[in-house]
């Protein structure tokens, strides 16, 4: 329900390492499938991801790896989509898209991450600027819309994974959030990095 919100911060007593680095990416990323093939995936999922081979090692409770991403990102089209928006992204970021140009399956409400050619400023997007207007015609809402107007999207399905280049840590780092559009209350995380290490804790 939209209505006027407050910034949530995530967990502080949750701390993780930032990953900057591809092969730090690789080896999170190579996690994240195993453990959403565990805790996550649905039947119907399973057979769309898995070949037979696989099903059969995964029914005798063998390890399967499962990649959600993508091949990894050239940097002349890294650079190209931070030229296109007039940054450069965070270091974190950076290292993801050198390990996979995109990602899928990262919950119930967010698709996946963009590829590094598709992330766009949320004001920019048919989605992200109907939730602005909406949010903007109810008083109270300011912060909420000028963190739209400022932030570039990242991933969405029916919520959103911004980041916002206006806020930048000491590490570099810009300030990541998750926005659920029909409840508000953005929740603050201090990077892309601690962002996705939110989705992979919350599986269980």
């Amino acid at each position: 329900m939209v209505g006027v919100s407050e910034t949530t911060e995530a967990d502080e007593d949750v701390v993780t390492p930032v990953l900057t680095t591809p092969e730090a990416w690789r080896g999170f990323l190579e996690r994240y499938g195993e453990r959403y093939l565990e805790n996550t995936a649905s039947d119907q999922e399973l057979v769309d991801l898995l070949d037979d081979d696989q099903m059969e090692v995964l029914d005798r409770e063998g390890r399967v790896e499962l990649w959600l991403g993508e091949a990894p990102a050239r940097e002349e089209a890294l650079v190209a989509s931070e030229e296109r928006l007039g940054v450069r992204f965070p270091p974190s970021l950076r290292g993801f898209y050198l390990a996979s140009d995109g990602w899928t399956y990262l919950d119930a409400w967010v698709s996946g991450v963009h590829p590094c050619g598709r992330v766009l400023w949320m004001r920019d997007g048919d989605a992200g600027r109907s939730v602005t207007e909406i949010y903007d015609s109810i008083p109270g809402n300011e912060d909420d819309v000028q963190l739209f107007r400022r932030s570039v999207e990242i991933a969405r399905g029916e919520d959103f994974w911004l980041l916002d280049p206006t806020d930048v840590g000491p590490d570099g780092e810009w300030a990541a959030y998750e926005f659920a559009p029909k409840y508000g209350n953005p929740t603050k995380y201090p990077s892309f990095s601690a962002l996705f290490h939110s989705g992979y804790e919350s599986m269980d």
